[in-house]
């Protein structure tokens, strides 16, 4: 008589070589006596990782380089970096995570707009799950570190854990999400968004163009993506298609180095919200128009900028925060009072409420304005007004655990910029891990984290991927 094991038993007896099961105290000695004979749980296993922190292992020498060598596909000399969506150097830069993907034994796949997806199957491969990854485009002039840490993090993540022997019950998947910069088309959180199921965008897409007058669908056919321009639900993610996402990030601001802290475990993700604005005026000649006779759309533009710092203020929270990061004048000439004006509005909160209160009150001095100065307010338009994103329990527990498991200090913050997390949320549980970058630089050549900060991060995040996997 010979004995046959499943492929499920033979995988948990080497997850034993990982983890340490703890025995319940009454429990059936016949029972234990077979369980370890075939190395079988019958009971589901109580499963503690303290043993197993010192196995965690980051090539940080080798996942620098891979950070430095991405870094190269920029359409800028360094030490920027401009990865632009469906440019030749981002299809290069796709290339080489797909790549790394492979060499690291993940299954890769990519959707009809090129979300890259790379799975580490686990040995109850019919659970949802567990998610984690980020965005490697980059914005005119950029660094090397923002979302890239959170790509390559993740699949030395997944290295870390294959050195260390474990195995996980719910498949591991590392997720390269498209175009998280709005860039080239004005759309943040690209790939993420249709991830969620967003229709709106979905058909928005279709008429959508960048600078240069080319469509969306003609720029990703280009990069080799959508055979089928006509319907992208196949990008659309049933809720719970993951059981859960984690993403880790450079902080993006100064707090955590400020204070010395190893690790950042993000409570929530800030509302945003985006506001477009048209002033139109009469113009004329910079000499001859007396002040009384002006209707100057410059002057509009620039009360109403300092309205959105009024209002934002005036919400009494410090998470409140506003920017004016456009403003455009015509013609533009010294000599000519401005005939028109363009301004675009950045404001975000946590409380979704207090935001759109501050959101009204922007509109109705863009009105006032206007009647004041007696200009024409033709366009106040809101191109988006997203809900913020609460993290989940289970996953703050999981990386609040990992941190004290790995000796590492940590702090339960918000973040005030958004992720492809914020839509990742609406599909399944979700949470974040900052790491410290120096001085808090970002969206700039400057833009910097060190090798323990990341190999930190990191750890963190295996460690919390290997919990989150085994629930």
């Amino acid at each position: 008589m010979s004995l046959k094991f499943s492929h499920s038993a033979i995988i948990v007896l080497f997850l034993c070589s990982f983890t340490t099961i703890l025995a319940h105290e009454d429990e059936d000695p016949t029972i234990k006596t077979m369980e370890d004979f075939s190395g079988y749980p019958i009971h589901e296993p109580h499963l503690s990782f303290q043993n197993t922190v010192s196995s965690l292992s980051v090539d940080t020498r080798s996942l620098q380089k891979q950070i430095d060598e991405l870094s190269t596909f920029s359409d800028t000399p360094a030490p920027s970096v401009t990865r632009i969506l469906y440019s030749d150097k981002d299809v290069l830069a796709r290339r080489f995570i797909k790549n790394l993907m492979g060499l690291s034994g993940l299954s890769v796949r990519e959707d009809a707009i090129g979300n890259i997806f790379g799975r580490w199957e686990g040995y109850n491969p019919d659970l949802s799950a567990v998610g984690t990854g980020s965005h490697i485009d980059a914005i005119p002039y950029s660094g090397k570190y923002d979302g890239v840490v959170g790509v390559l993090g993740a699949i030395e993540a997944i290295n870390v854990l294959k050195r260390s022997g474990f195995k996980p019950k719910r498949s591991l998947e590392v997720i390269l999400f498209t175009s998280e910069e709005p860039t080239r088309f004005g759309i943040s959180c690209l790939g993420s968004r249709l991830m969620a199921g967003s229709k709106t965008l979905a058909n928005t897409l279709k008429t959508t163009v960048d600078g240069q007058n080319i469509s969306f669908f003609d720029a990703a056919q280009s990069a080799g993506y959508t055979k089928d321009e006509g319907d992208l639900s196949s990008v659309f993610l049933e809720k719970g298609s993951y059981s859960a996402f984690v993403e880790l990030h450079i902080e993006q601001g100064p707090i955590l180095e400020d204070e010395g802290i190893s690790v950042g475990i993000i409570t929530a993700i800030a509302a945003p919200a985006s506001i477009k604005v048209d002033f139109e005026g009469n113009g004329g000649h910079a000499g001859a128009v007396l002040m009384p006779n002006r209707n100057d759309a410059g002057l509009a533009a620039a009360e109403l900028a300092l309205a959105v710092e009024r209002h934002v203020l005036e919400s009494g929270s410090i998470d409140t925060v506003g920017t004016v990061g456009i403003l455009e004048l015509h013609p533009g000439a010294i000599n000519s009072i401005p005939s028109k004006s363009h301004l675009e509005i950045d404001t975000r909160d946590i409380d979704e409420e207090r935001r759109n209160v501050v959101i009204e009150k922007i509109h109705q001095s863009a009105i006032t304005i206007a009647s004041k100065r007696g200009v024409n307010l033709s366009e106040f338009k809101i191109v988006n007004q997203d809900p913020p994103a609460l993290s989940d329990k289970s996953i703050l527990d999981a990386m609040e655990a990992s941190s004290k498991e790995l000796n590492l200090t940590h702090k339960f913050m918000i973040s005030r910029a958004y992720h492809d997390s914020l839509f990742m949320a609406r599909v399944s549980p979700m949470g974040m891990i900052f790491i410290p970058c120096y001085k808090g630089y970002s969206h700039k050549p400057e833009e910097y984290a060190s090798s323990q900060d990341i190999s930190n991060g990191v750890k963190v995040l295996a460690l919390t991927l290997a919990k989150l996997s085994l629930q």
